[in-house]
């Protein structure tokens, strides 16, 4: 079996068992859907890095050029390919019967997978000329479960600059009480609540923001809010309530 190979029997399964869980999103969420706007992450047998939805400059001046190029083409970039070597390493023990590395590698195939799912709704969160508030089914839900559009966003804020080291802010839909939750991630898949679907994810691992920010990661996040893309932060709501447990 060559590596493509045990990557297209595996993919699935293993980052359904390691990563996502750990992410706390279900597969069905996170496929090619034109309406939240996410690009097909897994094709041709790998995991792939999805292109960005925009220019490199096109979140200026909140986000600079130089570092949406290094946070994409780097870091994301180096994400997916450990996630795929990754893959290939449980494949090949599973093939030879020999899971005394499962440990590791389940805990690696956790943190890319994160990791690289997590990457990839950022991309789509955010959008050149964006901002301002939510509106519609949207802004309602907010309203209900999270107090108000103002709160939520005081929240949200909160819970992302005071994330411990490395991690994310998140909104998440959570399809057990048919919530809105906010939600932080430390190193991608700590902290989850098993089921949730994230909606809107904050980055504030230090790449994401330190050549423009250095240790302001509290700029970063008041700057952020933007170039969040509401639109597609409805329609990830939309499909998440499609989800059942």
């Amino acid at each position: 079996m060559d590596r493509r190979e045990m990557l297209k029997t595996v993919g699935a399964s293993v980052i359904g068992a390691y990563g996502l869980a750990m992410l706390g999103q279900p597969q069905t969420a996170i496929g090619a859907d034109a309406a939240a706007g996410t690009p097909d992450l897994f094709k041709g047998g790998e995991y792939a890095l999805p292109p960005l939805p925009y220019a490199y400059d096109a979140l200026e001046p909140a986000i600079d050029k130089e570092t949406l190029t290094l946070h994409h083409d780097k870091h994301h970039a180096g994400y997916v390919k450990a996630l795929n070597g990754t893959l290939a390493k449980l494949a090949a023990a599973r093939e030879k019967g020999d899971f005394e590395s499962i440990k590791a590698l389940g805990r690696d195939a956790a943190f890319n997978g994160s990791g690289h799912i997590l990457h990839s709704i950022y991309w789509t969160n955010l959008a050149p000329k964006a901002g301002g508030e939510p509106k519609g089914d949207l802004a309602k839900a907010i309203a209900a479960d999270l107090g108000s559009v103002a709160r939520f966003k005081e929240e949200l804020t909160a819970a992302t600059v005071s994330v411990e080291a490395s991690g994310w802010g998140i909104l998440a839909y959570e399809p057990v009480a048919k919530v809105l939750r906010v939600m932080q991630a430390e190193k991608h898949q700590n902290l989850t609540q098993w089921g949730v679907v994230p909606l809107l994810v904050l980055d504030v691992w230090e790449h994401a923001y330190y050549l423009k920010y250095q240790n302001r990661r509290a700029d970063y996040v008041k700057a952020i809010w933007d170039v969040v893309n509401w639109d597609n932060v409805a329609a990830r709501l939309e499909q998440a309530r499609k989800l059942a447990i």
